[in-house]
């Protein structure tokens, strides 16, 4: 750029020179002409015109030599134009002067007229010498900024060429990490869900496991106990140890349905909600208030099951964290699918905390995340907004009819899909 820009400068110089070699050249001739019409005519303002105009040359050649210093060839040239110039202002006085005492006559004039006509033939040829060589050096200046200008435009196709293909690889590389980075999403995703389900089938083998088991157990200890009682009376601990064996056959019960309740299988979303909202309000003291259809009837197993842990873990963060007095539940019917609402009047889940999970679903601990992931796995829509007043979760799942209607039709099969 700095040889392009000097290049450029130099073009510019070239026309400097010719521009302010034509401007004296005009200023000489002008001159002359003034000079003749003086003499010829006599007239006043004529006198006036060549004086200015004459008066303006010594700074034209000063100003022409100024330009042409950098060139030892104009330089000589310039001093020569400088003395014929000289020559031609002196005669030009003279005949002026001679004219203007009233000396004048045509033989000193038509003298006079000849010498300048000599020194005017010099200057010429020495302008064309001297504009000559500027117009060479004008078109070598002139082609070594084209060269220059030219070079730059290729060094900047080439950056430009190379910036192109560096975007093309870094645009690629990128693609690989986006579609590596959604691999590793939709993984993890698929490994939510499995676990997830292989949770739900822990519960449920745990739920069973209880109530075939130690339920059993228990259940057979109290039908011994009343026998050991009446073959000794008089034992006080016995009724005791029943009352015991009462209260754990009631934990025993209550852990096996809260891990899975059979009611979700047996009759349904509807029938399992109500249970589990009075039983958590009875265990916590929040009043909660349900708004489920009685004609709700069966669907798909996999969505019952979603929205009934959804229920779940909701009420327990209302009872752990919001420190709410009540909270409403409601489930309705939409076209195509089913919504879900669970609201406290608690103290609300904190602002930047909130943020922090709609971005990334981190800062909530693993509940939040893994209803969104239920939700998300059945291709719904998982909403949750909170101020001081309390906190909504909204959830809508997409139920197909057919699937409706094999829920409805197949029983069975929709519990062991589960």
């Amino acid at each position: 750029m700095e040889r392009l820009r000097s290049a450029a400068e130099w073009v510019r110089h070239g026309h400097d020179v010719e521009t302010s070699i034509a401007d004296l050249n005009a200023f000489l001739s002008r001159a002359g002409r003034l000079r003749s019409e003086y003499v010829a005519t006599g007239a006043a303002d004529k006198l006036e015109q060549y004086q200015a105009t004459a008066g303006q040359i010594p700074d034209k050649l000063k100003n022409l030599r100024h330009l042409t210093a950098d060139n030892p060839v104009q330089r000589d040239n310039c001093a020569k134009f400088s003395a014929l110039d000289e020559q031609r202002i002196a005669l030009m006085q003279q005949a002026v002067n001679l004219k203007a005492s009233g000396q004048s006559d045509f033989q000193t004039q038509a003298l006079i007229s000849r010498q300048l006509v000599a020194v005017a033939s010099e200057t010429d040829i020495l302008t064309q010498n001297m504009e000559g060589l500027e117009k060479r050096l004008l078109e070598e200046r002139t082609a070594n900024e084209r060269t220059w200008f030219m070079g730059i435009v290729g060094i900047l196709m080439t950056a430009l060429g190379g910036a192109l293909i560096l975007f093309w690889v870094h645009y690629r590389l990128l693609n690989q990490e986006l579609a590596a980075l959604e691999q590793a999403q939709a993984s993890l995703r698929t490994l939510s869900s499995r676990l997830m389900s292989l949770q739900d089938e822990e519960r449920r083998r745990f739920s069973r496991e209880l109530h075939d088991s130690l339920g059993q157990d228990l259940a057979a200890l109290k039908m011994l106990l009343p026998m050991v009682d009446n073959s000794r009376p008089e034992d006080p601990n016995l009724a005791e140890c029943l009352q015991i064996v009462d209260k754990a056959i009631a934990e025993t019960r209550t852990i096996s349905h809260l891990l899975h309740p059979p009611l979700l299988d047996e009759a349904g979303l509807a029938v399992a909600v109500k249970w589990y909202v009075d039983g958590f309000a009875q265990r916590s003291k929040v009043d909660v208030k349900v708004d489920i259809p009685d004609d709700l009837g069966r669907l798909p197993t996999g969505v019952e099951l979603t929205l009934f842990r959804i229920l779940q873990e909701s009420l327990t963060n209302i009872h752990k964290h919001s420190e709410a007095a009540k909270a409403e539940v409601s489930v309705a019917r939409l076209p195509g699918g089913l919504s879900l609402k669970i609201r406290d009047f608690g103290k609300g889940v904190p602002a930047h905390i909130l943020r922090r999970f709609r971005r990334d679903a981190t800062g909530t601990g693993v509940g939040l995340a893994g209803m969104r992931e239920r939700v998300r796995e059945l291709g719904g829509r998982f909403e949750i907004s909170s101020d001081g007043t309390g906190t909504l979760i909204a959830v809508t799942v997409p139920v197909r009819e057919k699937e409706e209607d094999m829920a409805k039709g197949y029983p069975d099969q929709a519990v062991t899909g589960a």
